[in-house]
């Protein structure tokens, strides 16, 4: 799975953690210090939703800044009942 919606476009972006050091000045230390800085990615938060797209109703990865905007049309709710099985 591609980390990106299919809406918006948003994916992963590159940051960086910063590891520190020491107490700070406030609390009575010399201040705090940066001893290592490594990379990271920051990946948008996707949920599977069901959505029409084009007419029919599938599954979509979708942000959920996207869902917030209300960018996806939800299915309608099915109000019919399923066919019973039968019995032999």
């Amino acid at each position: 799975m591609a980390r990106k919606c299919e809406l918006t476009g948003k994916g992963p972006r590159k940051g960086s953690k910063i590891w520190r050091s020491g107490k700070a000045k406030k609390l009575g230390g010399i201040g705090t210090h940066i001893t290592a800085i490594t990379k990271r990615r920051f990946l948008p938060n996707l949920q599977r939703v069901k959505a029409v797209v084009d007419g029919e109703v599938r599954y979509v990865w979708v942000a959920t800044s996207a869902l917030k905007k209300g960018l996806v049309t939800k299915p309608p709710k099915r109000t019919w009942k399923k066919a019973e099985t039968a019995k032999a």
